[in-house]
């Protein structure tokens, strides 16, 4: 048995200990290389050490000892993240919430749960779908992913467009701070006088505090509810239905698109016998609503989608039809592993007006970086994932689908989006947050983050860019005393 435990680390581990289950601080070497990265595997770093608490006075007190001995700390929920936010840096403790797995309070007179971190997204709607209940925010990863990890990162899903990503869900959290203080910021309804701190906190990845308790909006579910699937012979006549339906002042629930690389991946893997192969791309729309309201807006949106040209619709009402239409577009990252030893994925946001342009631009880009390009995106809200295959086998093929990667989110500035709709920045992007972000802004977001975290222990080195992590490859161990910024 290998054990990480120098002598530098042994009162911080009989410190642990004190306040932990011993059996719930993992020390031993072949342990720790399960955390060693997130859902970016490219980028991997072995933590000192890694703590599992259960409660928020366990957190707290974790948080504490951190602060006693003066070292950084990074957080983690499920792992699935896809920007490098939970990475841990050199000599690092990680803080894992994947014990805090507890669904604390139901109120369905205030539609409101109140959960633990590491509770399950796709749990939350299983314990109240009984009582005619859902919560809203969606990410494909839904079923594995954590409550705690979609706060941080502000997560989104196939839904966000008519019901907003994870901020809009959120009405109140219970916090440990860097030094190990516990707060609580928004409350039980959804407005309270004073800054917005939950609004803060939501999307800050870790950098501000640790959440130990999220209170949660669920909202009744709808009376109907009906999927559309349209094939089109061309990018820009799938592009222009999308804008074309939200011209007409219908807000579908989702509205995603796929490309052909795309639906003939998941139709490899999956086999939904739904997504026409010979489509260049599809748009799957889904509308909900009263009865009689998603009637009218499924014959409009139909209209609108022959009058673009759609070859063909489907149309899925019965839950599990509906549920095999969504099957491909939930699956469509992992049937990527089919095709290629390795993908690289992004997350950019375009206006929607922009996308047609832009998926011949990254067409054109992946051509001449030399690599294929997937597209699978919400359409709705402009939100684009491009997915590079690769093989991180061959030397030298990471730094280049990193810099196609680059190349892409800098498109989408261009074109007035942003580097980031759902998967945050993390360890992956912080180096192209100058391309979107002034100097003064990047400046009051450090004093943002100093106010909360002087010592710079909470999650060091993630969102911001340092001339050294720009200069040098993402993944190469960096020591947090050099990467301190001057707050």
């Amino acid at each position: 048995m290998v054990i990480v435990a120098t002598r530098r680390w042994q009162p911080l581990i009989a410190d642990f200990e004190a306040v932990l289950d011993p059996n719930r601080v993992v020390r031993r070497k072949e342990e720790l290389l399960v955390y060693e990265c997130d859902g970016l595997t490219s980028y991997r770093q072995r933590p000192a050490i890694v703590v599992l608490p259960r409660t928020t006075e366990e957190v707290a007190a974790a948080v504490k000892i951190c602060d006693r001995y003066q070292v950084p700390f990074v957080t983690r929920g499920a792992g699935t993240g896809l920007s490098g936010g939970a990475l841990p840096i050199e000599d690092c403790v990680l803080i894992v919430t994947a014990c805090m797995r507890q669904i604390l309070e139901i109120d369905y007179d205030n539609q409101r749960v109140v959960v633990q971190p590491g509770v399950i997204n796709n749990w939350v709607t299983e314990a109240v779908s009984g009582a005619g209940f859902y919560y809203a925010p969606d990410p494909s990863s839904q079923s594995v992913c954590s409550v705690g990890g979609n706060v941080a990162e502000n997560s989104g899903g196939v839904h966000c467009l008519k019901y907003g990503v994870t901020t809009n869900h959120v009405l109140g959290l219970k916090l440990v701070l860097p030094n190990g203080d516990v707060i609580e910021v928004g409350g039980t309804v959804p407005e309270t006088p004073g800054y917005d701190l939950t609004g803060l906190f939501v999307g800050s990845e870790g950098t501000l505090g640790i959440v130990t308790e999220i209170t949660l909006k669920i909202l009744k579910s709808p009376e109907s509810v009906q999927v559309l699937l349209a094939d089109f012979a061309s990018v820009e006549a799938a592009g222009a239905t999308v804008s074309d339906i939200i011209g007409a002042g219908i807000i579908p629930a989702g509205m995603e698109m796929m490309d052909n690389f795309s639906i003939n991946a998941v139709e490899d893997v999956v086999a939904t016998n739904c997504y026409p192969r010979d489509a260049i791309a599809i748009l799957l729309i889904e509308i909900d609503g009263a009865t009689a309201e998603v009637a009218a807006h499924a014959a409009e949106i139909e209209a609108l989608c022959y009058k673009n040209g759609a070859r063909q619709i489907t149309v899925a009402i019965a839950p599990e039809d509906r549920l095999r239409l969504w099957k491909g577009r939930k699956a469509a990252f992992a049937a990527m592993g089919k095709l290629s030893p390795d993908y690289y994925v992004q997350d950019g946001v375009i206006p929607r007006t922009q996308l047609p342009r832009v998926l011949q631009e990254i067409e054109a880009l992946g051509q001449k970086h030399g690599y294929r390009v997937a597209n699978v995106f919400h359409a709705g809200d402009g939100n684009l994932h491009p997915l590079i295959l690769y093989d991180n086998s061959v030397p030298g093929e990471l730094e280049a689908v990193e810099a196609l990667g680059g190349d892409i989110l800098k498109l989408c500035v261009q074109v007035g989006g942003s580097i980031s709709g759902e998967h945050g920045i993390g360890a992956d992007k912080r180096c192209y947050m100058p391309d979107m972000f002034s100097a003064a802004d990047l400046e009051t977001m450090q004093w943002v983050r100093h106010s909360f975290n002087p010592k710079g222990l909470a999650n060091p080195t993630k969102i911001f860019p340092t001339p050294r992590t720009c200069g040098e490859a993402a993944n190469v161990s960096i020591r947090v005393n050099d990467l301190i910024e001057r707050f």
